[in-house]
Parts: structure tokens; C-alpha cells; sequence
């Protein structure tokens, strides 16, 4: 391992890894330009604007490869992408690999704050964006950035035009100039010289407040992962992924995504809007087989009215990751797609994937959110004491393995917290052991409401008040109470036409036989909620919201004491 601050896989464990096949050693490169090759005449990967093949993927990011070493990047250099989901995203991605420097991948809506702690902490010396977005000029952002790090030389401006300043250069002309000093023979030489053993890019950590933390995924483990991934999607020659959640996140770019598709010579179409009709249109045109979605995305897309107008039928399965799915969502969405099967996963930028097989029964899909992928994914679920708890029992997720990290990059402090002592990652993520070996999420250590020492799973909650006929959607959030510490208040979309209050919520809640803490003890009614830039309920907005008054609330009256 080269790179200071990353956690090493210790040597026992990379060695079982390497033995049983899960490592290759090869370059993450190396697995793409073998796939360019042998599939060079197929569609590798479509957007608005046009298609690449195979072979033309592999030209264009050889030209941007050579161009950026021109540019003075080198092995090793760290870059921060925040591309929006376009084929100049794939040819980028894949140059900077040929080169082995290190992508970081950001979001196009991530802004001063976040990537100042980006370049700061990675010591990157370039980042990648969209020219403007919104009313950000990223030209000006990355030179705000650059005044307070010095590292950070270059921008590369996505529909900048043909004219930059000192600096800066266009991503189109990063695809179009003719390299002057460099050749294919600097990349093959770099290639040779890249240790699988060290990052290929970073991730970003998950969450809705705070910066996230630098995720390094190697050449080794990142390969495998995607691998391992299409291996269990039912993925087919001739198959087309949509990917219209942001690229730079791992669903879409490897879990299987963009990665995936391509290593089984399979075809991307890169959609960079989320709305009903565009996607629509986007699997009538392009006969999409696969969707990455979240829930949010996916309830908002069958209770679209055009859902009848377009032909969806091609599709047939949509991976669902990033929060539970209910079961009448994904009831709902197998009957608007017609052909679909709606298959749960449950993965982390850190590593550890579990997905619901295909093949399981209808019960086993509707319940759970699958199990581990490889035979060497350790998975144990650990009380308040430490110790693990009895199957059927809710503890949280601790997980190591071949792909699942083992430290966070230039975070010592906090890896003492994140890991335990023999290397396990504590994700925070708490989940029951279903019978059938799969697992059940049941919400976060992050995400209890803490009702006068009574702490109760948010999740758990809104999966009950989901079944309400007149919710489209919920999401419960904690409101300070100055004796018992935290309430409860359920922020509800409401299905058109219909109406609720809190005691109709109570009864229906009751009825339910859950115990009376865990009762909503506020309702207020949304007509979106904010969401963060995965795609996730920003459930910290949403109280921030009710705190100042902005969304307003119907409340039950506080009993003395507590009880009810």
C-alpha cells in the first residue's frame, strides 16, 4: 500500500482473498480495456447527446487519458468529480483509471462547503463539474477553493465552451484535442506499475448532515464488487441499465451499475433528470431492462398518471437500495411495469452488499432485504453489550470481508469508533435475522427517537403508517420536548383526495397492537419531502422545518409524566 492514510487489509485476510479468487490483482482498468475489446462493436453506453460503443469508450478515454497527462496529472493524484449523469462521465471515469489517478466522487449538487473539505482532505489537485448549475458558477467555486488550497490546479468545466481561463480547460475539449506529448505507451507504463492493493477511486460516506468521509475502494475489491453484483441482477446480453440516480454513487457505478453492465458487455443509458415522463421516455426509446431507484423515486413514478401512456414493458427488474421498500410499493410498481420483479438491496459506499435473489418466494422478496453475496462476507448483529444477539433479535450491522473497507481515509480518530478491534465495520444499520438466513432492516442507530429513554425505531413506524389508505408517503422525525427529551411527529404526503388526522392516525396505529410509546404525537402533511443528494429523506430539514414553524403541526396534547 502506497497511499498514506488508507487502512490495509491485513495480510492473513488479503492473502484467504486473494486464494479463493475474490482478488485478481489486476488494475480495475485492466478488467474495462479487456471488455472494450471484446465487445467492441456493441453499445456500451447512450445519453441524450448521443452513444458510445465499446471500442469508441475506449478511444475517447485513452484521448482525455493522454490530454490529462499533458495537462501535468500523474499517477496517484486525486480529482473531484461532480459530473452529471452523461456518456462524458464514462470516457472521464475511465481515463482517469488509465492514468491511476484517483477519482473522488462527488455530487453535481455538492457546493463550497463540501468540496473545500474534499480538496482539503485529499490534497486533490483537480476537480471536474458542470460549467454552471443552478445559479453556481463552478469556474468561480473551484477557484474559491483553490484560494484556500493550493493544490487544487486545475478545473475542468463541463459545457464551458471553447475559451477557459488560467487553469481551466473543457471537458469536451479534453475529448477532442490531439495529445502533444504523451502516447499509449505511458499509459501501458502506468498500468504496470499500479498496485491493486491501493485505491482506484474514493466514495463518499452516506448521511443526511454533516461532510461524509473519504471511502478508498482498491482496484481489487472494487472489481469484485461489481462483478459479484451482476452476478445475482439477471443480467442478459442485449440487457440496458437506466441509471438516473447520480452516477458517482455506488448503486448506480457499480453495485451492479455502470461498472457491472459494461464488465458483462451490457449497455448504459445515462438519463441525467429523474421525472416521470423523462424517465418514461427513457425505457419506450432506449427498451430499458434494469432501474436503479430509490423509494422516494419509485413511489413518485407509479402514482405518476402517464404511467399508462408509455410502453414499460421491457423492464425487468428494478433494484431498489437506499432505504426500505414497502411491500405495497413494490406491489404497486410490479403491476405498473407489467414484466418487472422489484428486487431489494441493502449496500454501503463501505462495502458489504446484500440482495433479496430473484428466485426467493414472493413472501421472502416482500419481507426482506436479501443476504450477503459472497461466502466470505462476515456478517454479525450486536446488542448495546457488545455481544451478538440471538436470530429473530434486532442488533446493529457489523460486517468485513473482501470488499468491505477497513478504514476510512485520513480519519484515525474516527476509525477507533467505526471499527472495532478485529476489523469489523460498524455500520450503524440495525436488522433483524429473518428465518430463511435473509435480513430485515429495522432502522438506524442513528434514527431512534429517544421518548424519555424509550427508544424507538422511526422506521419501524412509518412501515405501519405506510399502510394507512390515505398516505403516499411518511417520514418520521424527533421534536425536542423539554421533559421527555424527544416526541414523535410523522410528516405525511397524502394520497390525492384524501384526508387524515391525528386521532384517525392513533386508531389506525392501535390497531396495529404496537406499544402506545411509539405513538405519532404529532402530524403534519407535506407535499414533497426534502431529500439529500442520494436521493434519501432529509429527515434534518424536515424537523429543522417544524421547529421554526414552517411546516405547521396538529399535536396531541403532552400527559404529565409521559405516559398516555
Amino acid at each position: 500500500m502506497t497511499l498514506a492514510g488508507v487502512t490495509a487489509f491485513p495480510p492473513e485476510f488479503a492473502a484467504r482473498y486473494r486464494a479463493r479468487g475474490y482478488w485478481s490483482d489486476r488494475p480495475l482498468i485492466a478488467h474495462f480495456l479487456d471488455v472494450f475489446e471484446k465487445y467492441a462493436d456493441r453499445l456500451a453506453v447512450a445519453d441524450d447527446t448521443g452513444s458510445y460503443s465499446y471500442a469508441e469508450l475506449a478511444e475517447a478515454s485513452e484521448r482525455v487519458a493522454l490530454n490529462l497527462l499533458d495537462l501535468g496529472l500523474r499517477p496517484g493524484d486525486r480529482i473531484v468529480l461532480q459530473l452529471p449523469n452523461t456518456r462524458l462521465f464514462a470516457s472521464l471515469y475511465f481515463a482517469l483509471q488509465r492514468i491511476a489517478a484517483i477519482p473522488i466522487m462527488a455530487l453535481p449538487s455538492h457546493r463550497f462547503r463540501e468540496l473545500r473539505q474534499f480538496v482539503g482532505l485529499s490534497g486533490a489537485v483537480a476537480a471536474a463539474g458542470p460549467a454552471a448549475a443552478g445559479d453556481t458558477d463552478f469556474a468561480e467555486l473551484h477557484r474559491r477553493v483553490g484560494a484556500e488550497h493550493p493544490s487544487l490546479r486545475l478545473s475542468v468545466l463541463q459545457g464551458a465552451g471553447p475559451t477557459t481561463g488560467p487553469g481551466q480547460v473543457s471537458l469536451e475539449e479534453l475529448h477532442e484535442r490531439r495529445p502533444a506529448r504523451h502516447a499509449r505507451a505511458d499509459l501501458e507504463r502506468i498500468a504496470a506499475a499500479i498496485d491493486p492493493a491501493d485505491p482506484a477511486l474514493f466514495q463518499l460516506s452516506g448521511g443526511t448532515t454533516g461532510i461524509p468521509k473519504l471511502i478508498p475502494r482498491t482496484h481489487n475489491d472494487y472489481a469484485y464488487n461489481s462483478r459479484l453484483a451482476v452476478s445475482v441482477c439477471d443480467v442478459r446480453d442485449g440487457d440496458t441499465l437506466l441509471d438516473v440516480l447520480p452516477i458517482a454513487h455506488n448503486l448506480p457505478l457499480a453495485c451492479p451499475g455502470l461498472q457491472g453492465f459494461l464488465l458483462h458487455g451490457a449497455s448504459v443509458c445515462l438519463l441525467p433528470s429523474a421525472r416521470a415522463l423523462d424517465v418514461f421516455a427513457a425505457i419506450d426509446r432506449h427498451r430499458i431492462t434494469h432501474i436503479h431507484v430509490v423509494p422516494a423515486l419509485l413511489i413518485q413514478w407509479i402514482n405518476h398518471p402517464a404511467a399508462a401512456d408509455f410502453d414499460l414493458g421491457s423492464v425487468r427488474v428494478v433494484q431498489s437500495g437506499g432505504q426500505r421498500l414497502q411491500p405495497e410499493t413494490r406491489q404497486r410498481a410490479e403491476r405498473v411495469f407489467r414484466n418487472v420483479t422489484v428486487q431489494e438491496n441493502f449496500g454501503m459506499a463501505e462495502g458489504l452488499l446484500m440482495f433479496v435473489r430473484l428466485d426467493d418466494p414472493p413472501e421472502v422478496r416482500l419481507a426482506t432485504v436479501g443476504r450477503p453475496v459472497c461466502p466470505d462476507d462476515e456478517v454479525r448483529l450486536v446488542g448495546e453489550d457488545g455481544t451478538d444477539v440471538a436470530d429473530g433479535e434486532i442488533g446493529e450491522l457489523w460486517a468485513r470481508g473482501p470488499y468491505t473497507l477497513r478504514g476510512y481515509y485520513n480519519a484515525p480518530h474516527h476509525n477507533q469508533r467505526a471499527f472495532s478491534p478485529d476489523g469489523f465495520y460498524r455500520s450503524g444499520d440495525l436488522m433483524w435475522r429473518h428465518p430463511t438466513g435473509n435480513y430485515v432492516v429495522a432502522g438506524r442507530t442513528k434514527d431512534l427517537i429517544n421518548r424519555g429513554g424509550e427508544k424507538i425505531s422511526a422506521e419501524e413506524v412509518e412501515n405501519l403508517i405506510l399502510g394507512h389508505p390515505a398516505v403516499l408517503n411518511v417520514a418520521c422525525v424527533p421534536v425536542p420536548d423539554p421533559v421527555l427529551g424527544e416526541r414523535m411527529c410523522a410528516c405525511v404526503i397524502l394520497r390525492a383526495g384524501h384526508q387524515l388526522t391525528l386521532a384517525e392516525l392513533t386508531s389506525f396505529l392501535l390497531a396495529e397492537e404496537i406499544a402506545k410509546h411509539k405513538l405519532p404525537e404529532q402530524l403534519a402533511f407535506v407535499g414533497s419531502f426534502p431529500l439529500s443528494p442520494v436521493g434519501k429523506v432529509a429527515k434534518a430539514r424536515l424537523a429543522a422545518s417544524i421547529a421554526n414553524g414552517t411546516i405547521t403541526v396538529a399535536r396531541r396534547e403532552p400527559v404529565p409524566g409521559g405516559s398516555r
